[in-house]
């Protein structure tokens, strides 16, 4: 289903408007199916309903939903985390940042000697009640569906603190143009987790080294590690490698 959800909401965002009999023969499930996918993804902010279709909410330039990332691509993310979580030594303190990727990288942590601040409430979530670990929470301003905590009391909690660890998600990074983040309220938060930290471990799918976002994070050079999956375009991998970053990768 969730598979089905996203190829619906990429087709409308990318024609900007379809039938529902296009979404039905295009994805081949019945027309009821794709009624009761539209309500979903309605529900959650992605597209307006209309007699007989939908037309798109999101432009180019907008973060695909939380709800409609949060189980795409789950393996690879939790291979993603497993190897992140291999780097963490305990007793170390991490910041961990929001997204999908970084609430796997939470739960890979969880029952580790660990002291953990994580930038948003889902990753928070999937720290509590874990037991040997501390969990400090910054202050901050939730942002709607993605619940990143964002603004000056989380950049200030940040500064007053110093990590051994930084592990930071992105919507984009190429050498050439660096982490990047849709939001500009959440890039300043990850710059200010990036200069906290002693090492900068940076996590995307593959996918991710072929995008630039809007928001300025961080050169790459800036990055310590960058832990990935093999479909990610060997041109970047090289030249991450090339600029200082260690890259490791996962089965995709």
């Amino acid at each position: 289903m969730v598979n089905r959800l996203r190829q619906v909401a990429d087709a409308v965002r990318a024609a900007g408007e379809m039938s529902v009999a296009d979404l039905a023969e295009l994805t081949g499930a019945s027309e009821m199916t794709v009624r009761r996918d539209l309500e979903t993804l309605a529900e959650q902010g992605v597209l307006e309903r209309y007699r007989g279709g939908a037309r798109s909410l999101l432009l180019r330039g907008d973060e695909t939903p939380f709800a409609l990332r949060a189980d795409e691509g789950l393996d690879v993310k939790r291979r993603i985390a497993a190897e992140v979580a291999g780097l963490v030594a305990d007793g170390e303190a991490v910041v961990v940042d929001g997204g999908t990727t970084c609430r796997e990288v939470a739960r890979a942590l969880r029952g580790r000697r660990l002291t953990v601040m994580p930038l948003s409430l889902h990753t928070a979530n999937a720290l509590a009640g874990a037991s040997g670990l501390t969990m400090l929470l910054p202050g901050g301003e939730a942002r709607p569906g993605e619940l990143g905590l964002v603004g000056p009391l989380a950049e200030a909690s940040l500064a007053a603190l110093r990590f051994d660890t930084a592990v930071i998600g992105c919507c984009g990074l190429t050498v050439a143009d660096g982490l990047t983040a849709y939001d500009l309220a959440e890039a300043a938060v990850k710059r200010a987790a990036i200069r906290s930290a002693r090492r900068v471990i940076a996590v995307a799918d593959g996918a991710k080294l072929t995008r630039t976002a809007l928001a300025h994070v961080a050169a790459a050079t800036a990055l310590d590690v960058v832990v990935t999956d093999g479909t990610a375009p060997a041109p970047e991998l090289t030249a991450l490698e090339a600029a200082g970053t260690t890259v490791r990768l996962v089965d995709p």
